[in-house]
C-alpha cells in the first residue's frame, strides 16, 4: 500500500477531521483519483503536489493530525528523501480488503 497512516491518525481520518499529509518521498508513491484501502474504507487521493520547506508550519501540521510541527516532522522526516509532497486525500467508508 503506497500510502498509510500512523495508528492515532486513522480515526480522525475516518470522521474526515484530516484530510492532508506531508511525505517525503524521492517520486510520488500515489496517484491522484486512485483510491487506496484503508481500515474500514478507503483513502481516495485528490491531489499531489510538490511543496518547499517554508511552507510547512504549525497550521498545517496541526490540520495533519499532529500537536505541532516537530511532532509531524518526527513522522515525515522517516525517508531518505528531501523532496516534500503534499497529499491532500478523503476518506470513503465502505469494504476494502483490509
Amino acid at each position: 500500500m503506497p500510502i498509510s497512516f500512523t495508528k492515532a491518525l486513522r480515526d480522525p481520518i475516518r470522521r474526515g477531521e484530516i484530510t492532508l499529509s506531508v511525505r517525503y518521498w524521492h517520486r510520488p508513491r500515489a496517484k491522484e483519483g486512485v483510491r487506496y484501502p484503508m481500515e474500514e474504507g478507503w483513502v481516495r487521493v485528490n491531489s499531489i503536489r510538490q511543496i518547499q520547506e517554508a511552507e510547512l508550519t504549525e497550521d498545517l501540521a496541526r490540520q495533519s493530525g499532529f500537536a505541532d510541527l516537530a511532532a509531524m516532522l518526527k513522522i515525515a522526516q522517516h525517508g531518505a528523501s528531501d523532496l516534500i509532497w503534499l497529499v491532500e486525500f478523503e476518506f470513503e467508508p465502505g469494504d476494502s480488503p483490509i
